[in-house]
């Protein structure tokens, strides 16, 4: 008579099995998750110094959020009249000064979402975006032009996640 193994004892098995398919290794990765798991605090990183807003009430975000190692940045845009160069250009350099504060760098980013008021200025866009110091490994990248355009009247606005 076949007996049905409950989810725990699969589970049990599996993980058993990873262990003997790998040598052992999933060990040193169990010990290397275990060191990870001690409290995980999520950290605000304010762009300026917190002052109480006028009106009373909370701020919808923060401008940068971590959690153990990981670096949240939040969209930046240019808010002035200018060409797709100096847009690009000025949202990097506030990118970077937003990293190098809370301890980062450019070399660190691992994800980067870009978004253009209009997909036409996706090359000249590229060519700023190619002279950032990313290091031997560039960043992943997705490019995106929301239908009805950035708030604020920025011709890009770019997010990053990086790590610490």
């Amino acid at each position: 008579m076949e007996q049905k193994q409950s989810r725990r004892g699969l589970l049990k098995n599996a993980a058993k099995a990873a262990v003997v398919a790998t040598g052992g290794t999933m060990l040193a990765a169990g010990k290397a998750s275990a060191q990870g798991t001690a409290k995980l605090e999520k950290k605000s990183y304010p762009a300026k110094p917190a002052t109480p807003p006028a009106n009373g009430k909370a701020p919808l975000f923060s401008g940068a959020v971590s959690y153990g190692n990981l670096l949240f940045l939040a969209g930046v845009g240019a808010h002035f009249q200018g060409t797709i160069e100096q847009h690009t250009q000025h949202v990097l350099d506030e990118l970077e000064q937003k990293l190098v504060s809370a301890g980062s760098s450019m070399e660190k980013v691992l994800k980067v979402n870009v978004y253009l008021n209009d997909l036409k200025d996706y090359d000249a866009m590229n060519k700023v975006y190619a002279t950032a110091r990313w290091g031997s490994t560039p960043p992943v990248r997705t490019t995106v032009s929301p239908a009805n355009g950035i708030p604020g009247n920025s011709l890009v606005e770019i997010d990053m996640i990086a790590y610490i």
